[in-house]
């Protein structure tokens, strides 16, 4: 198990450690839900570190690209975040989810799932060397850390750092932006929590200054299970839960595609269950009010009455902003109906809930 880099601010800052993707990180720092709240009408700030960071270089990187995505190059431009989109195998199931950031003609940036890192590193070289690509790729995870600075007044924040966010527009990006605490690699106007906000690249040592001079100006200092119940509000799917090799984008509902492409690993199949349709859809749930119990992953869905099997649980909360309880799952296609009166199944009992769209709230 390795460590993000960030390990000892965060013993620093009091943080309860845990184990995600084989990397020890803040699982908290005393209270999940107030850093939650914080997100959702303050700031708060996250070590995103263990996601995965690929630099690819060379003459034929955007060849290599168009082979590995199902987006259309098309929708590519300097400074402007590719994605989400998606590794996918022949069957058209994900490999992963990934972020792509142009840095220039010639290089590339991958983000993608920390589970994923090595599995992603060694296919961008596998495909590269299949077609005989002139790219060079390097995992740059361990030489560099991330932050997610997060929640509606971030622009407030981080222009005490000197760091003006204004002009960057939603899911773009400014590299080697120069500040008091040394150059960052990059800095976008993005996030992963349904709120403003803004994603840093750099340094490690830089970065940890930034996250601990932002916790002295009053920013709250948040955790994974914040940032999972987060997502989880806003219908963002998670690799391993509501995603795998064996899930597609149209079962996921997951528009990280373009309609008709095909050059990309997985399009032959992707198309083909776009023109035939699937079995199953990724849908919201709410428990009826009052009910406490959370859903976790794999817990059974059933029909109204509890006769039938027609789905599974993939991820569950309790909403620290509806103060409900609500989940992810898979359902049956003849079953995806916004409304439905379903039973959740936790430890034999039965419990009342209704599918819905998400997110989950307003934004």
């Amino acid at each position: 198990m390795s460590a993000t880099p960030l390990i000892d601010l965060h013993k620093a800052l009091g943080a309860n450690l845990g184990e995600f993707a084989h990397v020890k990180t803040a699982m908290d720092y005393g209270d999940p839900v107030s850093e939650h709240i914080a997100a959702r009408t303050k700031v708060a700030i996250f070590d995103v570190s263990h996601m995965a960071r690929i630099r690819v270089k060379g003459n034929d990187v955007l060849q290599l690209l168009d082979v590995l995505v199902p987006k259309a190059l098309t929708e590519l431009s300097p400074g402007v975040m590719f994605g989400p989109t998606a590794f996918l195998n022949e069957e058209a199931g994900f490999r992963d989810d990934v972020m792509v950031y142009p840095l220039a003609k010639d290089e590339l940036m991958i983000v993608g799932n920390a589970v994923n890192r090595q599995k992603d590193y060694e296919w961008i070289g596998q495909v590269a060397e299949s077609r005989n690509l002139s790219v060079e790729v390097e995992d740059i995870t361990e030489n560099t850390a991330m932050i997610a600075v997060q929640g509606p007044e971030t622009a407030k924040y981080v222009q005490k750092l000197g760091l003006s966010i204004n002009d960057i527009p939603w899911m773009n990006f400014r590299k080697n932006v120069r500040l008091k605490y040394g150059e960052l690699l990059l800095v976008s106007r993005s996030g992963w929590t349904g709120e403003d906000g803004i994603e840093i690249i750099g340094e490690p040592d830089t970065v940890a200054e930034i996250f601990r001079t932002l916790v002295k100006m009053g920013a709250k200092p948040a955790g994974l299970i914040a940032r999972d119940t987060l997502r989880i509000e806003m219908g963002f799917r998670l690799y391993g839960a509501e995603i795998d090799e064996n899930l597609n984008p149209l079962e996921a509902r997951y528009w990280v595609f373009t309609y008709g492409k095909k050059t990309c690993i997985g399009c032959t199949k992707l198309n083909e269950i776009l023109r035939h349709g699937c079995s199953k859809q990724l849908v919201g749930l709410k428990m009826k009010k009052g009910v406490k119990f959370i859903p976790r992953h794999g817990y059974k869905l059933l029909t109204f009455d509890g006769t039938e099997e027609i789905g599974y649980i993939t991820s569950g909360a309790l909403s620290p902003t509806l103060n409900r309880v609500i989940a992810l799952g898979y359902v049956k296609s003849s079953h995806a109906v916004m409304g439905l009166r379903v039973i959740v199944e936790i430890r034999r009992k039965h419990y009342p809930a209704r599918i819905v769209d998400f997110p989950f709230i307003e934004k």
